[in-house]
């Protein structure tokens, strides 16, 4: 399937950057300091921040399609880990900003990402200095989670047959129903995340590409306590009405960190990024502003 014209705009803001012998897509701008790291969730890609990137003209920023996702290699034989993602943004961050203060944003699978490098910054190994982190919609406390049907059956022993007849009409209707009823899913945002899915075989990836699920729970006390421990600034926001990642999810996220300070999103669903991008960005300054002081 060929990519739409959006996306290819997008592709022509990056470039492809090896690692480990894979081609990953990374967009970088230079800016004010802390480098904003953007990492994406399940089952998209560094695309769902364009709106976001615009709303925010200053920051030195840093987004990349993770291994299997977006415009980034999808290896068959390969196993999906979020520790080798986590290995990949060190890296990338190494190359482009080597010792500048990093600020993390993650949405959705990113946020497990992000918890990752907490928990090795709380080790004492991290290569990124790290200034602060958004975390916002992400099922990081997997039992407090609703799981989409698709999710499950992708899990299941069923997993690879229904990745590979998954259908245009079938994403539309998944992808759509963890959007908000105010905001639902555009037409054309749907195109173009699909065009993405199937974009260099990635079609039939889909029961590959959520092991990190499975990772949530055998790294729960990890990643968990990193959210509970880790000493930098640390801030939620919650889009209110999503269906996936609910509000059970960001009450166990403040039973781990009662004082972490949290935007509540009312009538926004699981992607605030693409459904309302000014509330999301609001949450994002407040962020920042907090971080800073």
């Amino acid at each position: 399937m060929d990519l739409t014209r959006g996306v290819r705009e997008w592709q022509s803001r990056g470039r492809a950057e090896p690692f480990r012998g894979h081609s990953i897509h990374v967009f970088e701008r230079d800016g004010t300091d802390p480098l904003l790291l953007f990492l994406h969730g399940f089952p998209s890609s560094s695309y769902d921040w364009r709106h976001l990137l615009a709303r925010d003209h200053d920051h030195a920023a840093l987004a990349l399609d993770f291994l299997g996702f977006g415009l980034s290699a999808k290896p068959r034989d390969h196993l999906y880990s979020l520790l080798w993602q986590a290995d990949l943004v060190e890296e990338l961050v190494r190359r482009h900003a080597p010792g500048r203060a990093v600020f993390i944003v993650a949405h959705d699978m990113g946020t497990s990402v992000a918890t990752e490098l907490m928990a090795r910054d709380l080790d004492g190994r991290a290569d990124i200095p790290l200034a602060g982190a958004l975390l916002f919609n992400g099922s990081i406390v997997l039992e407090r989670a609703s799981l989409t049907p698709a999710q499950r059956l992708l899990r299941s022993p069923l997993g690879g047959l229904f990745a590979r007849l998954a259908t245009e009409r079938v994403f539309r209707q998944q992808f759509g129903a963890i959007f908000s009823t105010a905001h639902p899913l555009d037409p054309q945002e749907a195109a173009d995340q699909w065009s993405l899915i199937c974009h260099n075989g990635g079609r039939a990836l889909g029961h590959r590409l959520i092991h990190y699920l499975g990772e949530r729970r055998r790294y729960a006390g990890r990643w968990h306590g990193a959210v509970a421990d880790w000493p930098g600034p640390l801030s939620f926001a919650w889009g209110l009405e999503d269906p996936v990642a609910t509000t059970a999810v960001l009450d166990a996220l403040l039973e781990l960190r009662p004082a972490a300070p949290v935007e509540r999103l009312p009538g926004i669903g699981h992607y605030p990024q693409l459904e309302d991008p000014a509330a999301i960005a609001t949450a994002l300054h407040g962020a920042l502003d907090r971080a800073a002081s």
